[in-house]
């Protein structure tokens, strides 16, 4: 039996990836890779490697999470070396805590790589602190796409403080995000970012209010991050990417 290796690709500029999460995609035997995961990556596995794409989209999987682990399985009883690459860090709504467990219950050795979070990374990329002195000392990560249930387990009420909220995967939920922290007491015109396709050469950022950013942001492209804050305001001074 082989080694799984959970790997984070980072956010998407190929030069974000860790030292070693390259070093063991030379060594890779086998790829199974995701979506957000920048695909000029699988261009430095050696010859003879093995390419498993298992993308998942908005209301599109190419396979559910149950036999994407089931995969991955099977891959390390066949493969010496099997990397699972995923955009990000495999553990920030990454669901490689899923896949490690079903490999812990099978006897398969497995290690993880962190990859650099797109919740700080693509913030940074478009001038935007996730903290800075005199706004905010904390920060929070959420997701914007929670799995269907009959209640939301995101804690809204605790949204009320100047913490920045780092929504990921929220675009197509971007309406019901700000009106939700309106609700909850925000002001209407608490500044927000989105950021479509964060650290690639084809970056976007669109600034705006709570009022105002679904109808100037809803037509970007996926993936998209949403920051909300008032260390949105400092990114007329900090932009540097997007220049």
């Amino acid at each position: 039996m082989g080694t799984v290796y959970l790997t984070g690709a980072g956010p998407g500029d190929i030069e974000l990836l860790t030292v070693k999460a390259l070093r063991i995609i030379k060594e890779a035997d086998v790829i199974i890779y995701d979506r957000l995961a920048n695909p000029d990556i699988l261009e430095e596995a050696k010859n003879g490697c093995e390419f498993l794409y298992v993308g998942k989209e908005d209301s599109h999987h190419t396979l559910p999470q149950e036999e994407i682990n089931e995969l991955i399985y099977q891959s390390a009883l066949k493969y010496e070396t099997v990397v699972r690459l995923k955009g990000g860090d495999p553990l920030v709504f990454g669901r490689g805590g899923e896949e490690g467990i079903y490999l812990h219950e099978r006897n398969i050795k497995f290690e993880f790589i962190p990859g650099i979070t797109s919740a700080i990374a693509v913030p940074e990329y478009a001038g935007i602190p996730v903290t800075h002195r005199g706004l905010t000392v904390s920060f929070r990560v959420v997701t914007g796409h929670e799995a269907k249930k009959s209640q939301s387990q995101i804690p809204w009420k605790n949204f009320k403080s100047d913490d920045t909220i780092i929504f990921l995967m929220g675009l197509h939920n971007l309406d019901k995000i700000t009106k939700k922290l309106i609700e909850v007491g925000k002001p209407k015109d608490y500044p927000v970012a989105v950021i479509s396709r964060g650290t690639r050469a084809d970056e976007k950022t669109i600034i705006g209010t709570l009022e105002d950013i679904y109808e100037k942001a809803k037509d970007l492209p996926t993936p998209a991050l949403i920051v909300v804050g008032r260390v949105v305001n400092l990114q007329s001074q900090l932009k540097w990417f997007e220049k």
